[in-house]
């Protein structure tokens, strides 16, 4: 089952570039969401409307999460669901910018098992089918082998790296690097561009859901900022952060980064 369900999603994410494409991004109307929650544009409806179409029709048995659906509380009932992001990266794709995302997942009973995270504007297409390895365009992606901070690049938004949010407030010294999609910057983790990536603000489960399994199957390690197991389809879809790498860059920061710290970041 799997694998028939990311030729779903692929077949999928391929559409839905093919629409957000006809978009000229900063030329697309464009709306902010309530209470601050960040804005949406007509691309991302267009999409989202395509994907709800599609998608359950093929899977009638599958629940739905889409940032761009009110939720409903009967996803909770099914053991498979769909959790989609039509767009991630929307301010970008606004912007005009090429480093937006389509990312389509399906989790079975809280677990990640076929993942899709699609960048048309460049031509990326990240993939993986649960036990079937993770692949860029057909070809099969791994994580870094980097095993020193020191050396390490790793993808995260400079509020990550205020002393409050790490042991004794000692912030370890590896490159920072940022890329604005969240689903975007975790495939660039499993393709082995960079070595790790972290975000330790509470982060939407349509966000990384992809990622996650893209991430585990090319042989890196993923979880919540207190290094617990991601797991999907909860009541109120938001997970503790992210933290993602190779075994040995994610052990170290794991290890460096205090439990609990005050705030919220990005």
């Amino acid at each position: 089952m799997p694998a028939t369900d990311l030729h779903l999603l692929t077949e999928a994410a391929l559409e839905a570039g093919k629409i957000a494409t006809r978009y000229s991004g900063s030329t697309a109307q464009r709306w902010d969401k309530p209470d601050g929650a960040g804005p949406v544009t007509e691309a991302d409806l267009a999409v989202n409307a395509m994907l709800e179409q599609k998608l359950p029709a093929a899977r009638p048995g599958y629940g739905w999460l889409s940032e761009e659906t009110e939720d409903s509380a009967d996803r909770l009932s099914r053991d498979r669901v769909f959790i989609i992001d039509p767009i991630d990266g929307t301010r970008s794709f606004a912007e005009g910018s090429r480093t937006w995302a389509h990312s389509l997942a399906i989790a079975d009973r809280g677990e990640v098992t076929a993942a899709v995270i699609y960048l048309p504007r460049r031509d990326l297409l990240y993939a993986a089918a649960k036990g079937q390895g993770a692949t860029l365009n057909g070809e099969t992606i791994r994580v870094s082998a980097i095993n020193t901070l020191e050396t390490a690049e790793v993808l995260a938004a400079k509020p990550n790296l205020q002393p409050r949010h790490w042991r004794q407030g000692q912030v370890p010294e590896f490159k920072r690097n940022y890329r604005p999609s969240l689903a975007y910057r975790m495939a660039l983790v499993a393709q082995g561009r960079f070595d790790g990536m972290m975000t330790l603000r509470p982060s939407w489960e349509w966000d990384i859901a992809a990622g996650d399994l893209i991430i585990r199957e090319a042989s890196g390690l993923c979880s919540d900022r207190m290094g617990q197991p991601l797991r999907f389809n909860n009541p109120h879809p938001r997970l503790n952060g992210v933290i993602a790498a190779g075994s040995e860059v994610f052990g170290l920061l794991s290890e460096q980064l205090e439990p609990e710290s005050p705030g919220i970041v990005t």
